[in-house]
Parts: structure tokens; sequence; C-alpha cells
């Protein structure tokens, strides 16, 4: 586990739950994060889960039967949020088609990788936000990324903090920000102030 500054019991959990804790904090975001840990990894699979999304039955079995095509560049598990009554229910419905048809699946949907892609791709931007967004959009271009049915849950505290509907508007309008050209540093200020 690679850790950014957080302020909650995660790391002292994940340590007491047996994981190895790296800590980073600085310039680069969640993308120095991730690429910290695939660094570290010993493994020629790598798998990017966010500390609040929790995997699949049988991830392991899914993932690499999907790497097992080698024109496959990345995957990801398709999105289930937790307790989310109707509302979250149709923003996964959602969220999950957009996936699949643009095969652009988000980080919260636990991206995986082969190590040698992973490099090829040059790791995750390091930027302040949207390294997942961003890391997808080249490995798009490089072969198929696929969504697979099964879902990770995660969890629903940012959508039941701003609401479904505050949460789904912000989102939009960093992507909307993203392709107007916006620089990450200004979205990630947005991004915080409205969270």
């Amino acid at each position: 586990m690679v850790d950014g500054g957080s302020c909650d019991a995660t790391v002292a959990t994940a340590m007491d739950l047996g994981f190895t804790v790296l800590e980073t904090a600085g310039p680069g975001g969640r993308g120095a994060q991730l690429n910290l840990g695939a660094a570290q990894a010993k493994a020629d699979t790598l798998l990017f889960l966010h500390c609040d999304t929790r995997l699949p039955d049988n991830f392991h079995k899914a993932l690499l039967s999907c790497l097992k095509d080698t024109d496959t560049i990345l995957g990801a598990f398709s999105l289930g949020i937790d307790r989310g009554g109707w509302r979250l229910s149709l923003i996964t419905a959602v969220a999950n088609i957009r996936s699949r048809l643009l095969r652009m699946p988000y980080g919260d949907q636990a991206l995986f990788i082969g190590r040698e892609n992973f490099e090829k791709l040059g790791g995750f931007p390091e930027v302040p936000i949207m390294e997942d967004f961003m890391l997808v959009q080249k490995a798009r271009q490089q072969g198929k990324v696929r969504t697979l049915p099964q879902k990770v849950q995660t969890s629903a505290r940012r959508w039941q903090q701003l609401g479904p509907f505050r949460t789904t508007c912000i989102n939009q309008l960093m992507l909307l920000g993203y392709f107007m050209g916006v620089t990450p540093e200004k979205l990630a200020a947005f991004y915080r102030k409205r969270k």
C-alpha cells in the first residue's frame, strides 16, 4: 500500500493486516503514489486499488484470464457502490455502459495491467488529478481496454457527503475542463474546493 499523507486510520489498519506501507507526499499526486507502488511490486501483473474499494470474489482468475488476450493492454472491473439506493444504482449502470462502450474505466474500478505494458505507457502521469483517465487514454491508443462484468464495491461516502447529483456534476465538469485544455493543477484546485 502507498499512502499519500492520509489523516485517518488507513495506515494503521493496513499495517495491522500485514501490508507493507510506503509513504509519499509531495508533488505528483496520486500518480506518484501509484508509480511508487508499481516500482516496488514484485509481480508481472499490476492491480491498482483505491483503499475504499473491495475486489470481487475470485478477482485474480478474471484478471489473469482477461490479460491472456495479448491485444488487451489494460483492464478494469465494473463499478459498484456499496450502500447505494436507486440513484447510485442508476449512476453505476450508466458508468458501466460508458466504461464498456467508450473503453474508459476510471481508477475506482481497480485498473489492472501487465508490467511490461505499464512501463511502455510510461506509468501514470504524475499530475495532481486525472492520472487514471490519462493512463487509460494512452492505453486505448495501444490496444484493447476491457471492463469485466465482475463488480468492485466502492465506498458510497463521497456520494453521500455531496449527494449523487452534485458528485456527478463535479465529475462531468472535470472531464469537460480536461478536454477544454484546463491544466491538471487548476482542475485539482476546482475539485478540492468542492469536496
